[in-house]
């Protein structure tokens, strides 16, 4: 049994400030980090002239939308009640930030928060549009209505069997909006060199689902893991795995990423053995703390050196 951190206590950020930069859950905002980093590797890869200071406001914004994204899937998660009674939660990974169901902020609260953090990206995003092009739009548009209906109603696409494909899709955007905002213009060179990296994520909240699963039912976030037995929705973390490490290397061999970038199947042995752990505990799923350890490592390892291989590798294929 891995040994879980104490939830928080309003006692423990009497401090606004630390209060709420801790329910944005900002260990989880590094897959946001990798995926704006990926984008960028990939522009400076294909030769674009770097620009720091559109570079910089491209990841605070990225990290924004993600912070705002994460409140307010805690505050619909309280209205819908699914972390009100999750008791197979493993904290901090699963279960919400936990926030509102210990006092530390009050469901207005949280939905003032979130919001108030979307709008902030909505002002970065224009600034960033007019200093790129107007098209970065369509990709924040996109990016934002994802995150909000990821758990929102009427859409709540989680319960609706979609959160996966919402995952993926969400964290491709951060890749292609953080190339966009350097090449000034579409390609498709971030979505192949970001895929790998979004399935990866989406792995994170596959098997995140599992200690959530009883809650999730009761409060009808009908997912996959909800949907399927168990004894069928484990395999479901493995074919995730298996489909970004195709991905990969089928992008190499076809030559649309530089073979240095086989660099980031040294992160497939940490999947291996995440997927391992879940095919043994998927029944048992508080015993899973590391196998979510393991998908994390697996997640951040492989897009750090995916990014890695792209500047490397610049202007060669």
């Amino acid at each position: 049994m891995t040994m879980q951190l104490l939830e928080p206590s309003l006692e423990a950020f009497q401090n606004p400030l630390s209060r709420y930069f801790a329910a944005t859950r900002p260990a989880f905002l590094t897959a946001s980090l990798m995926a704006s980093l990926v984008g960028l590797a990939i522009a400076r890869h294909d030769g674009i002239a770097f620009k720091p200071e559109l570079a910089m406001l491209t990841l605070l914004f990225a990290l924004l939308a993600h912070a705002g994204v994460n409140v307010l899937n805690d505050y619909y998660d309280a209205l819908n009640g699914t972390d009100t009674q999750n008791t197979g939660r493993i904290f901090p990974f699963t279960g919400g930030s936990r926030f509102i169901q210990n006092g530390v902020l009050t469901l207005a609260q949280t939905r003032n928060y979130g919001f108030a953090l979307l709008f902030c990206v909505a002002l970065a995003g224009l600034w960033l549009m007019l200093r790129s092009d107007p098209q970065l739009l369509y990709i924040g548009l996109a990016g934002l209505f994802i995150g909000w209906a990821y758990s929102a109603p009427p859409f709540r696409l989680n319960s609706r069997g979609l959160g996966e494909l919402c995952v993926t899709a969400g964290f491709l955007l951060v890749t292609v909006g953080s190339d966009f905002v350097q090449r000034k213009g579409f390609s498709s060179a971030p979505f192949v060199a970001g895929l790998s990296y979004a399935l990866l994520v989406t792995n994170l909240l596959y098997i995140n689902q599992f200690p959530d699963c009883k809650a999730d039912t009761a409060a009808g976030k009908l997912h996959w893991v909800a949907r399927l037995d168990v004894q069928y929705a484990r395999w479901g973390y493995a074919l995730i795995a298996a489909l970004a490490y195709a991905w990969l290397l089928s992008s190499v061999v076809l030559g649309w990423l530089p073979v240095l970038a086989l660099l980031a199947f040294l992160a497939l042995p940490s999947s291996v053995k995440a997927a391992r752990l879940l095919l043994c505990h998927a029944a048992q799923p508080r015993q899973l703390g590391e196998a979510i350890k393991l998908t994390i490592g697996a997640m951040l390892l492989h897009g750090g050196l995916l990014g890695l291989a792209l500047i490397l590798s610049k202007g060669n294929t």
